[in-house]
């Protein structure tokens, strides 16, 4: 991914350093491991990881070596033997090149995923802080677009974070079901490596033995892995699509902040635009494209292939990067985005009393009225409020045949704004445990 949208730290697990540091480890865990069994001497083991634990591995040397045996762990295990020495002899005794690749790229997959669990949970904060401080705060809900009933703006934050809280949920078992390592050997049987070798590696490296590895972790596991990653980026996206709506000039009912000396267009100096939650909503789409090349590496031919190899290098760094930058991303704009409660009710008497028809509807219905006449009766006067920007509330009480069926204390009594209101504590409490 480009720098652009990259955070270090993220950046950093998917460097040629990490990833040669990770592969050092595992043989040399390994080692460890054959040593306990008696097949290497432990000499050799101690000698292994106190030159290679000191060691810089040099990436344009292993480069350099792989543009000569077009193998990348070989290259890298002759480096090593450089470093080493004669004792190199006994490193990736019984194992193949995947049991070292694909139990590197679940480590790799499980820090990235601890940083983006606790990306989320600097969004969650964020979310929660903004829901709580406008719980009351009224504004329009709108369906197809349109003005549909009250609700407010607390209820939208604490709509996104439980979507939220339900993506931490799926990464944790994601991360879960990718945390596995195989050091079992060509076609994973065991043949030339025992099994308590893997389970020492694992254990070493914070994973589980994989059940049964052929020659490579089934890509299943990482199918769902990139796939939650895909839907946690269909959720930044359905936030930042809620602001730009909300941003916009004829709504203006919130709004990313917009810094001292930012420029919102090179020919229109009057513009603020939704530059961050527009951008959000193109890295989703970046995140998205690589779900589905990691199910397609679920099918490989017989025990292995390397089909999937290509895709992983590229879509392990670019999703995983591009969601990190996401998370905090939009993290920032939810804790500094600006809320406009003037607007919101200005918006939402644009057609007066309007989107009161519903309890006016079953008012009707109620007073022993057919549904189909009460809702003729409703529709009538509320389509003068489209057309002509009348008052619904007057003009029910102008018609006499709404006032036999109901009386105008009724009306009345239909347009509190408080009853669209009056369960928020119960809905808070759902989300958040609390009111």
């Amino acid at each position: 991914m480009i720098p652009r949208y990259s955070r270090p730290e993220m950046a950093a697990i998917w460097s040629p350093e990490t990833r040669f540091r990770i592969w050092f480890e595992i043989e040399a865990h390994a080692c460890d491991a054959l040593a306990e069994l008696g097949v290497i001497p432990k000499e050799a083991a101690k000698t292994i990881w106190d030159k290679g634990g000191a060691a810089t591995f040099d990436v344009a040397r292993i480069d350099e070596i792989e543009r000569e045996t077009k193998h990348d762990v070989i290259a890298f295990l002759t480096h090593l033997a450089e470093i080493v020495g004669p004792d190199a002899r006994f490193v990736h005794q019984g194992m193949t090149s995947s049991d070292v690749l694909d139990t590197c790229l679940n480590v790799q997959l499980m820090r990235a995923a601890d940083i983006l669990l606790a990306d989320l949970d600097k969004l969650l904060a964020a979310l929660k802080k903004r829901a709580f401080e406008h719980k009351n705060t009224l504004r329009v809900g709108r369906s197809h677009g349109i003005h549909a009933e009250p609700t407010t703006m607390g209820l939208t934050f604490a709509r996104f974070y439980a979507e939220m809280a339900r993506n931490k949920a799926r990464l944790l078992a994601a991360r879960d079901e990718v945390a596995t390592g195989a050091i079992s050997g060509a076609v994973g049987t065991f043949a030339n490596i025992e099994p308590a070798v893997e389970e020492h590696v694992c254990e070493r490296l914070g994973l589980k033995p994989e059940p049964i590895s052929t020659q490579v972790i089934p890509r299943d596991r990482h199918a769902m892995f990139f796939a939650t990653l895909g839907v946690i980026a269909s959720s930044i996206e359905n936030v930042a699509i809620e602001i730009r709506h909300m941003q916009r000039t004829e709504v203006l009912e919130g709004a990313e902040f917009f810094s001292m000396g930012q420029k919102g267009s090179s020919a229109m100096p009057h513009k603020k635009n939704p530059v961050l939650t527009e951008n959000l909503t193109g890295l989703a789409r970046l995140v998205r494209m690589t779900v589905i090349p990691a199910m397609e590496n679920v099918a490989l031919w017989h025990e292995r292939d390397i089909s999937h190899s290509s895709v992983e290098r590229g879509i392990a760094p670019d999703a995983t990067i591009t969601l990190d930058f996401a998370l905090n991303r939009l993290a920032g704009v939810v804790e500094k985005m600006l809320i406009f409660p003037q607007n919101m009710l200005d918006n939402m008497n644009k057609f007066p009393g309007l989107v009161m028809s519903q309890r006016v509807l079953l008012a009707l219905t109620q007073a022993g009225v057919s549904r189909e006449d009460a809702y003729s009766m409703v529709q009538r006067n509320a389509l003068k409020v489209w057309e002509e920007r009348l008052d619904f509330r007057e003009l029910l009480l102008a018609d006499a045949e709404v006032v036999a069926a109901l009386g105008e204390d009724v009306i009345n009594e239909k347009f509190d704004m408080d009853y669209h209101t009056k369960h928020v504590d119960t809905i808070f409490e759902r989300v958040f445990g609390e009111s």
